[in-house]
């Protein structure tokens, strides 16, 4: 911690205690009360201190994610809260989140994905266009090296960078078409190779 935090913790322990002694002063005739009052918002305190601390594990049982099935050779992916499909794959060595679109022909990164991968923004040649949802779009061809997702690895993936405002990277039928059967099943998508 640096002075300036000292500096700041310092003064927000001075007027904590300036407003405790404050509101002690003003209801000392009811001290019982008060007293049930701040226990409740202490409670109140540490049950959202708890909540935030284990958000993640409460998210993980809400918004399923997928899993491997080695011993049949399947990738199970349940459908999340919104309808869509999310897969994590691992592109060039990064984990990248893609939605999973049947409505797009070609896998799509959008630019903060493929410069993380190791693309840079000023050596893409955006020298063709996409008709999306929001209009026509540049894209640059781009190669992936390495696609792996549960034991699965493919080499030499043929994807687009899109130039426009794409929120997610899109798996698209070029990569699905990698595996002998892409299956919706029971609010799953089943892959199977």
């Amino acid at each position: 911690m640096t002075a300036d935090d000292y500096g700041e913790a310092l003064y927000l322990i001075i007027l904590g205690g300036a407003v405790v002694i404050w509101f002690v002063a003003s209801n000392r005739l009811s001290l019982g009360k008060v007293a049930q009052q701040a226990l409740a918002w202490v409670l109140i305190f540490v049950a959202v201190i708890a909540a935030v601390g284990v958000w993640d594990d409460i998210r993980g049982t809400i918004t399923p994610r997928q899993s491997v099935v080695s011993e049949t050779g399947q990738i199970t992916v349940p459908r999340s809260v919104d309808g869509h499909y999310y897969l994590t794959l691992e592109v060039n060595g990064e984990p990248v989140n893609f939605l999973v679109d049947t409505g797009a022909s070609q896998v799509v990164l959008n630019l903060a994905d493929a410069e993380r991968i190791g693309f840079d923004d000023g050596d893409l040649i955006f020298s063709s266009q996409a008709s999306t949802a929001n209009g026509i779009v540049g894209t640059a061809p781009i190669r992936l090296d390495r696609v792996v997702l549960g034991p699965y690895e493919d080499r030499r993936v043929r994807a687009w960078v899109n130039e426009g405002d794409l929120e997610q990277s899109l798996l698209g039928m070029s990569y699905l078409q990698l595996w002998s059967s892409v299956q919706f099943s029971n609010g799953a998508l089943v892959l199977t190779r």
